[in-house]
């Protein structure tokens, strides 16, 4: 199989990126593996889709930190997109919303016209259009969702605050790794209005409830074709836990990864997403969870499933390459 990730860009990938964990379980299984920075795509009426990809060798590495390495030591090279098996989105339009806004829809636009050259595209490029923010969250089941206000008016988030009871979580409408993202309350009022506005500089804001369960951190858990990804009896999930005096969870953001109790309410809540999940195409992706609501979508990029292997020592790199092989297969059959 000739599988490409798009990523952002390839002086940013790191060791520990979910990116680099698949890339080295695909390169294990004998696969072909290449990376497409989201803005190396080229499209001529001589030559049609193609791209400039860097090429990684086929052996197995003897870590993440080596294949990091010799990527960025790869020269690109020109591939012809029709040509691939898969090409897997991976790329964070958040990463580029500021410095790069050309950037944020290149992988899904690009995406498209691979898949309508016969391409198996993962996440789906339509259903990716519809999750570039975290509105994406309001077309699931209201029952698991947290209450939530998306607005630009700085009175209407004061007096959604106070119907809520006191607190919310405030963060930009686009955005990821835990950037921006405030707790409000009525009773510390001070900052209220500096917090609003340096969140709207970026857009538009959403707050939400603060759910009691907030203090114990989230739990990331991740579903392949809106399944909850299980191996060798294990669930692929992590309890993402906040530093002391820190609201963020996200372990980029310096939370700590534990060991998720995966109880019959978070089941109940991924069964309640899977319809969505599976009518937009989502492959695999990130579902962040606190006490009985989903509190985020993760669509593009999810991270930690590296922190989810080491928490449960099980393997869940496999199934997910080889949940690619056996849609590969059936998209040629």
């Amino acid at each position: 199989m000739k599988i490409a990730f798009t990523i952002n860009d390839v002086l940013n990938e790191r060791p520990n990126y979910t990116t680099t964990h698949l890339a080295m379980h695909a390169l294990a299984r004998g696969h072909e593996v290449w990376y497409i920075e989201v803005g190396s795509f080229v499209l001529s009426h001589e030559d049609g889709l193609n791209a400039l990809a860097r090429y990684l060798p086929q052996r197995a590495f003897d870590n993440r930190e080596t294949l990091v390495a010799t990527l960025r030591e790869t020269q690109p090279e020109a591939v012809r997109l029709p040509e691939l098996d898969v090409l897997f989105l991976r790329n964070d339009p958040a990463a580029d919303a500021i410095s790069r806004p050309w950037a944020q829809l290149a992988g899904v636009n690009f995406g498209r016209l691979a898949q309508q050259a016969g391409v198996l595209v993962v996440n789906q490029p339509d259903g990716l259009f519809h999750a570039i923010n975290k509105l994406y969250l309001q077309l699931f089941p209201a029952e698991i969702r947290p209450r939530t206000l998306i607005t630009r008016d700085f009175e209407a988030v004061q007096d959604f605050v106070d119907t809520v009871g006191g607190k919310a979580v405030v963060k930009p409408l686009r955005g990821s790794g835990g950037h921006n993202v405030f707790l409000i309350s009525m009773e510390d009022h001070y900052n209220f209005r500096q917090i609003f506005d340096a969140v709207c500089q970026e857009g538009y804001l959403i707050a939400q409830e603060y759910l009691p369960e907030a203090p114990e951190g989230d739990t990331r858990l991740f579903l392949l074709n809106g399944e909850i990804i299980e191996s060798g009896g294990e669930v692929a999930a992590v309890q993402r836990v906040p530093l002391r005096g820190d609201l963020r969870s996200n372990l980029t953001a310096g939370g700590n990864a534990k060991r998720a109790e995966i109880t019959p309410t978070i089941r109940r809540i991924a069964g309640l997403a899977r319809p969505q999940l599976k009518a937009d195409g989502m492959f695999f992706v990130g579902v962040d969870l606190i006490g009985d609501r989903m509190v985020e979508v993760n669509v593009f990029s999810p991270g930690a499933l590296i922190a989810a292997e080491r928490v449960t020592g099980a393997d869940f790199g496999s199934p997910i390459v080889a949940a690619l092989e056996k849609m590969a297969s059936a998209a040629v059959g």
